[in-house]
């Protein structure tokens, strides 16, 4: 089985243009201090700096559900579908935001209660900035 090579070319600054087998996407790229971060066909692919993925990957001691739900890069807040209190499931969109002309659904990881909102609608935010905390579902 043969592997081709893909081409990649620089369409502008963080813009590269990625061409394999006859097929071509868009990849938008950024760098921050806590890691990169790529957007590509709806998907965001993030990587975090050294000391940030050793700090996620220790194990947490007993059944700990919260979580916080941040901006993966800079982008403007046009919805918010939740409020604190509100009870949500896994894969529920909780805000979506709007960067570099797409919308990014910001999805919840598993069933939890709105703890917190940190956003309004048209604000402004930037990478990592709170969006919803989350904690334990209530019984």
């Amino acid at each position: 089985m043969s592997k081709t090579a893909a081409t990649v070319t620089r369409v502008g600054d963080g813009v590269y243009r990625v061409e394999e087998d006859g097929r071509s996407v868009i990849v938008y790229v950024a760098l921050t201090s806590a890691g990169s971060w790529a957007f590509s066909n709806g998907e965001i692919f993030r990587t975090r700096s050294a000391d940030e993925a050793q700090l996620k990957s220790r194990p947490r001691a007993g059944r700990a559900t919260a979580s916080k739900i941040t901006a993966p890069m800079p982008a403007t807040v046009l919805k918010v579908n939740v409020k604190p209190g509100d009870t949500v499931a896994k894969g529920d969109v909780l805000v979506v935001l709007e960067a570099m002309k797409m919308e990014l659904p910001m999805r919840a990881p598993g069933a939890a209660t709105v703890t917190t909102v940190a956003c309004r609608e048209g604000e402004l935010v930037q990478a990592d900035a709170l969006l919803v905390a989350l904690g334990p579902r209530a019984a």
